[in-house]
């Protein structure tokens, strides 16, 4: 079972937990970033939230 993260939406300046997200990597300056991706609840955008690499190598499916 996922934790429950705490998630900050910036369009709607609010906070909410979910424990509903996915992990995404990206690539910047030559390094690999790990990122919580969650749905923001009634809204169509996302909200994005910086994971260390060992919590994304746990949580990857």
């Amino acid at each position: 079972m996922k934790p429950e993260l705490n998630f900050y939406d910036v369009k709607s300046r609010s906070k909410f937990a979910s424990a509903e997200w996915r992990i995404e990597t990206k690539v910047a300056k030559g390094k690999s970033r790990y990122f919580a991706v969650a749905k923001v609840p009634n809204a169509a955008h996302e909200a994005w939230l910086i994971v260390k690499e060992e919590f994304a190598k746990q949580h990857t499916a």
